[in-house]
């Protein structure tokens, strides 16, 4: 890790408050005054000593590597693995490629159809850690029906199914595998709209390569313009080539393909989800700032986020949706030099969506970033610490 470590008595500190222990009754366990417990965790006296630290873990209930800052792991991390190893099984499941019979009775269309839109909305709900459980019986489900009917294996619901399941592995970091869900969407789509629908999440998945970007166009142009439904698939795909183009540092072209996804907007206003897509013109806004943060240009970024959550349409997306645009915030005001605000968007974020801060890694150098910050507040450098970040 960069950076300067958090002073061991900030440490102290935090852990002490997690176990619900007063300065007071924290000290008369160590057999020490409260003036000792305060003046270390206000760094005034430094712990040297190994046995001093032994006794404050022991009393803390952790690892004295945890009070060092040493191989800390976020609460809830091996879940995640062992849950992202069960949805990589199910990926993996052939059955329906040699025609295996089931042991057991199909989900029906309507049924299947209901549990995808329930992980739809817990995705949009930020519950990441219910949908990692959700997931391995969705998508074993979606074969099982594809082997019994394979009419199935091109229809809306599946296509949706391993949509919700790229979406999620992207945010939890697992690239390789988001690849295979979003593929397998674009092979099991069946027309142009199934096909942009699909080419959003590849969009997701293939931001850092540039050569994804002619996709993204060629699936929007795919779409002819005509019902708010396919304005809002084919203005997403505008915006997945535009932040495509932004990590490419290609600023002329984010603000060409931005403008036209602008224009499309308008026409489609806030507050819908088509496709499960949220676009309208307060995304596009959104969209803007996280092309102006890719680009390095921290102060636009702001002043965009700034103006773009005052709008009424912010209230209307997705809770995801605004906690991941937060989390650009803070990147935004980091580059701007404003440790002190991109703190405060970052727990806004937590508040409002703890998996989007907890559960996925790349948040996680961010939070870092804000919390070393020398006049950090202290729930920024606790919450740092909590994700083994500090």
């Amino acid at each position: 890790m960069g950076g300067d470590p958090v002073p061991i008595g900030r440490r102290v500190a935090y852990l002490r408050v997690r176990r619900r222990l007063s300065q007071q009754s924290f000290a008369d366990r160590l057999g020490k005054s409260k003036s000792w417990v305060d003046k270390v965790e206000r760094g005034v006296r430094s712990l040297e000593r190994v046995s001093t630290i032994r006794d404050i873990a022991a009393v803390l209930r952790v690892d004295a590597s945890a009070l060092l800052g040493r191989d800390v792991q976020p609460h809830g991390v091996a879940e995640q693995r062992e849950g992202i190893a069960r949805i990589r099984a199910a990926l993996s499941a052939y059955e329906m490629a040699f025609g295996r019979p089931t042991d057991r009775e199909v989900m029906s269309p309507d049924c299947l159809a209901r549990e995808v839109r329930h992980a739809w909305m817990t995705y949009q709900h930020a519950r990441y850690p219910r949908l990692v459980e959700l997931l391995p019986m969705l998508v074993t489900e979606v074969h099982r029906a594809h082997a019994l009917n394979p009419k199935v294996g091109r229809a809306a619901v599946v296509v949706e199914a391993y949509r919700v399941t790229a979406a999620l592995l992207v945010k939890l970091g697992e690239g390789s595998l988001a690849w295979l869900a979003a593929d397998r969407a674009m092979s099991a789509a069946g027309d142009p709209v199934l096909l942009a629908c699909a080419a959003v999440q590849l969009g997701q998945v293939l931001r850092a390569s540039a050569r994804a970007g002619p996709v993204m166009l060629a699936a929007a142009s795919q779409i002819a313009p005509g019902k708010p439904e396919e304005l809002s698939l084919r203005g997403s795909l505008l915006v997945q080539a535009a932040l495509i183009a932004a990590r490419a540092g290609d600023d002329r072209v984010v603000g060409e393909l931005l403008d036209q996804a602008a224009e499309l907007a308008a026409q489609v206003g806030d507050g819908h989800d088509h496709h499960r897509t949220a676009f309208g013109p307060t995304a596009v806004e959104l969209a803007r700032v996280a092309a102006a943060v890719e680009l390095g240009d921290g102060p636009q970024a702001v002043a965009r986020h700034e103006e773009a959550i005052g709008r009424d349409g912010w209230r209307w997306l997705p809770i995801e949706h605004r906690a991941a645009h937060l989390i650009d915030a803070a990147r935004a005001y980091i580059q701007a030099d404003d440790p002190a605000n991109a703190a405060r968007v970052l727990l806004r974020a937590e508040r409002l969506a703890p998996a989007e801060i907890r559960d996925r890694p790349a948040v996680r150098d961010v939070v870092a970033q804000a919390a070393r910050d020398p006049d950090a507040p202290p729930t920024i450098t606790q919450l740092g610490i909590g994700l083994g970040v500090l």
